[in-house]
């Protein structure tokens, strides 16, 4: 009888991690960003059936990354814990922070567990409040660590890159024409630093606004308001350009063209 191949905890552990973060990294980025009157979540989708991002509750919205079946499965169990508790208690005792928790207790047993694979997804939980400073966003990894995200936050593909981007840019006080143009930015760049051009039919977005009068404040940013929206940014960064160019054609002449090119 030949003896099981010895696996220390530490090792297992670790390629359970890479196998998971293989997994999400293969998954098209999510960008998640505050906004003057809320949080803004844009995440490059093509499909108009399967939702990246979707509404929880009244304040509440879940954007993943990852295989779509087992993010899909946390998003309903979300769904379902958020009615009931809603139902039991109050309205107001449903929170982020509150369906964070859960999320972290699912996901962390899940990916100790010896007997089936860890999820291959990334969550981010967002609960827009009254005012900016109340504003929660929270990420969730695949061992079920919670991260409390503050300004933005970027989830699967090359979020690395993508969060360095928005930390240098990303700024308190942006309207929602500006945050997202800086997450179209964002998500357009590649590994190489490259640049590709997303259109509108491949853009997934939603907001949670606090200045909705209604008590949900979810909404989705489709079809002509959203090309709308990124024609007038782009036509504004155009403007900027042209700007700048005519005031340095102007400086290097005064100064007899010794301009840097």
């Amino acid at each position: 009888m030949s003896t099981p191949f010895y696996v220390s905890p530490q090792q297992a552990m670790a390629d359970r991690a890479e196998y998971a973060r293989k997994g999400i990294a293969r998954g098209r980025s999510v960008v998640v960003l505050q906004y003057a009157d809320g949080v803004v979540f844009v995440a490059e989708n093509p499909s108009r059936a399967l939702h990246k991002v979707s509404e929880i509750y009244d304040r509440i919205a879940f954007a993943a990354v990852g295989k779509y079946n087992e993010f899909e499965n946390l998003r309903i169990g979300g769904v379902r814990y958020a009615d009931l508790r809603g139902y039991t208690y109050d309205r107001a005792d449903v929170t982020a922070r509150g369906l964070a928790n859960v999320y972290a207790q699912t996901l962390g047993s899940i990916f100790s567990s010896a007997a089936e694979k860890p999820y291959e997804v990334e969550l981010i939980v967002a609960e827009v409040g009254n005012a900016p400073e109340d504003d929660q966003i929270y990420r969730l990894p695949h061992d079920g660590s919670i991260v409390d995200e503050h300004g933005s936050v970027a989830v699967g593909g090359n979020a690395d890159q993508i969060s360095s981007y928005l930390d240098q840019r990303h700024r308190d006080g942006m309207t929602l024409g500006e945050a997202l143009k800086l997450a179209v930015e964002s998500l357009s760049r590649d590994n190489n630093g490259g640049e590709r051009t997303l259109a509108a039919d491949q853009l997934e977005v939603a907001t949670l606004d606090r200045t909705r009068p209604q008590q949900r404040k979810f909404k989705r940013i489709l079809g002509r308001q959203l090309s709308r929206l990124l024609e007038e940014n782009g036509t504004a960064a155009s403007d900027d350009a042209a700007d700048d160019a005519s005031d340095s054609e102007g400086t290097s002449g005064s100064e007899g063209g010794s301009g840097t090119s």
